[in-house]
């Protein structure tokens, strides 16, 4: 027993021996987990063979037929959940709910399953996703499971540019999307940015693109022979099948790009079976996701948080999942807690910018709603720094409740490493994701030597083996799977890399400290930027951080840090000087920041991870790379103003 503030937690004896017992025989692990689901993942037959390794690659559950969309659509209705509410879409600029029960989803489904067909779609075929948040490309996400067929999510907020290379690289024949999205009241044409990306995709690739129309002020051009609008995709439904494809387990469900800060995107491969299986279990074994549940993750589904807890792990689960469209300071500043008040939604689902968005909005704002309903508070993205779970923790949910933090990537599909809320909290650490989950090997090593870090020593965190949940491949490119994750260094060879400094404390937990090229080293000190970050977010001044290392002479490398002020809070000379006091006190004398420059907004990804690469880069002259996942643009020129003046 462990106590937490006023909370005591129980810790099972039989949840470390579930841990162990998943770290020691994965194979058998992963096939009692996979016996054991038989409730909620459906098996037209069963697997043949639990794992083979043909190094780098990989297959679970082999010779298995399954089929993700007969689980999370068909089989809930089979099991009397038709009634109930599958989806509830909250559309912000509208004001605009829909809910759509099991029943009414397995009808839609079949229908795009059928016009899928009718458009000449076929198994193994690439069909490109580019909607916002809503039923309609949830709908066309599970459609295209049904049929075998590969869907290729891009998140609508990417420019013609980003779309035009994801499309280039899935080879995708097929395009769903819509004319107009609205975001903060302006109007943005998403036909346009299709038009405008295959204009750079070889001729004839793209055979269909489906428009669902949603603007009504004027008519968007098309394309005649190669577009057509929604209700006549529909119309082709008639006379077509739609049944469900049964896959074998290791086929290919759906390609996502990864979202990163790298200059081209590596194109992750989901397949039916394991990943199932994975976001099944982890949303069990993490999230505790009973049918009872409504789920609420924040995500888009342009991201995997999308893929795997906004649409495939709730609907598996059998619960209401709530998809919002829109940005949670717009039309009002209390969007998100209003949502959660009229759902009564049980678990929240946030990534850290999002907390630290609503910390920068007021805890009045959460103050306004009866939020009593949420249970459990989950996060994920990059790390939840301390500041930011304690206002989460103490002031919004007054600690009720926990909140959660823990780590995953585009490539695993769910969490690597958290805390296992499913099977039993275990103490929160704030700033630390916690423990290696069930069934997956892990560990910190040396980057020089690749033997295993002991406590507080900072390295490499690597993942053993496969488990279910990774990606096997990249889409075409085999070799740059090997180099870039298996042998990106070569006293890691065998191990999956995953680009991130970590260390264990004394009891095992786990510390993100950033990703490994962005740890500074300060006279031969390695010091994550992460660490820093969060010592300037845990002054009461400060609503965001971004850090980089940059070149000295004396020291090799010094901090610069960009920081975002809470309101209430003016740029000064003193302020600075408190910062950068604060941080030496917080982290010791060994931290030298040359400058901090307050700026209005951090470059980040659409999926909230800050580009430190671009701050850096922007320090020392080097071209940008590709940018084509920024939220913002206007925050790289607001950075590279503030770096001149830090260089003056």
């Amino acid at each position: 027993m462990e106590k937490e503030g006023n909370k005591v937690y129980m810790i099972p004896p039989q949840v470390d021996a579930f841990l162990k017992w998943g770290y020691e025989d994965l194979e058998g692990f992963w096939e009692q987990a996979a016996l054991c689901s038989m409730d909620e993942i459906y098996w037209f037959k069963k697997w043949d063979k639990v794992f083979e390794w043909n190094y780098p690659t990989f297959k679970w559950y082999i010779g298995g037929l399954t089929n993700i969309c007969f689980s999370a659509v068909d089989y809930n209705v089979m099991k009397g959940r038709g009634g109930k509410a599958a989806i509830v879409s909250e559309i912000a600029e509208t004001g605009e709910t829909r809910v759509v029960t099991y029943a009414q989803l397995l009808h839609m489904v079949k229908k795009y399953a059928a016009a899928l067909r009718g458009m000449g779609v076929k198994k193994g075929d690439r069909v490109v996703i580019y909607m916002p948040m809503g039923i309609e490309p949830v709908v066309a996400m599970l459609a295209c499971a049904r049929i075998g067929a590969i869907h290729v999510v891009i998140f609508a907020g990417f420019s013609y540019k980003a779309v035009a290379d994801r499309i280039n690289l899935s080879g995708a024949e097929y395009i769903l999307t819509q004319d107009v999205n609205h975001r903060r009241g302006a109007v943005i044409e998403l036909k346009k940015v299709i038009d405008d990306a295959l204009n750079e995709v070889p001729a004839g690739q793209v055979k269909k693109v489906v428009v669902l129309k949603r603007a009504h002020d004027k008519e968007r051009p098309m394309v005649e022979g190669r577009d057509i609008f929604w209700e006549d995709f529909l119309k082709l439904a008639e006379g077509q099948r739609d049944d469900v494809e049964m896959m074998e387990s290791n086929e290919p469900l759906f390609l996502l790009p990864t979202s990163g800060t790298t200059a081209k995107p590596k194109v992750t491969v989901h397949v039916h079976g394991g990943y199932q299986q994975y976001v099944y279990s982890m949303g069990q074994w993490i999230y505790k996701i009973r049918p009872d549940d409504v789920w609420f993750a924040t995500s888009d589904i342009g991201w995997i948080v999308g893929h795997s807890y906004n649409v495939y792990g709730p609907l598996v689960s059998g619960c209401t999942t709530v998809l919002y469209e829109g940005t949670p300071d717009y039309p009002r500043k209390d969007m998100i807690w209003d949502v959660i008040e009229r759902n009564k939604v049980t678990a929240l689902w946030i990534s850290p910018t999002g907390v630290r968005g609503l910390m920068k909005l007021g805890i009045e704002e959460a103050r306004k709603h009866n939020i009593s309903s949420v249970e459990r508070v989950f996060c994920a993205g990059e790390v939840l720094n301390p500041a930011a779970w304690e206002w989460m923790q103490l002031e919004v949910f007054q600690n009720r409740i926990p909140v959660i933090d823990h780590m995953w990537q585009t490539e695993t599909s769910g969490p690597v490493i958290g805390n296992p809320y499913g099977l039993g909290l275990y103490p929160i650490k704030p700033g630390s994701s916690t423990l290696a989950v069930p069934g997956v090997q892990v560990d910190i090593v040396d980057e020089k030597t690749g033997k295993s870090c002991g406590p507080g020593e900072k390295g490499i965190f690597v993942i053993k083996k496969p488990f279910p949940g990774l990606t096997p491949t990249l889409w075409g490119e085999p070799e740059r799977y090997k180099n870039d994750y298996w042998e990106k260094i070569d006293t890691l060879k065998g191990m999956y890399c995953s680009g991130d400094g970590a260390y264990r404390d004394e009891d095992g937990y786990i510390w993100f400290v950033g990703r490994a090229d962005e740890v500074i080293k300060i006279s031969a000190h390695r010091i994550g930027t992460i660490e820093i970050e969060n010592a300037l977010i845990s002054h009461p001044a400060v609503a965001e951080s971004g850090v980089s290392g940059v070149p000295d002479e004396l020291k090799g490398e010094v901090a610069c840090a960009f920081v975002v002020l809470k309101t209430g809070y003016e740029p000064s000379e003193e302020l600075k000087k408190e910062l950068i006091q604060h941080v030496r006190k917080v982290m010791g004398p060994i931290v030298v920041i040359r400058d901090i420059q307050f700026v209005k907004m951090l470059p980040k990804t659409r999926s909230g991870k800050i580009m430190r690469r671009v701050m850096k880069k922007l320090w020392t002259g080097e071209d940008l790379g590709d940018l084509s996942t920024i939220e913002d643009g206007a925050s790289v020129d607001e950075i590279k103003e503030a770096i001149e003046k830090m260089k003056v």
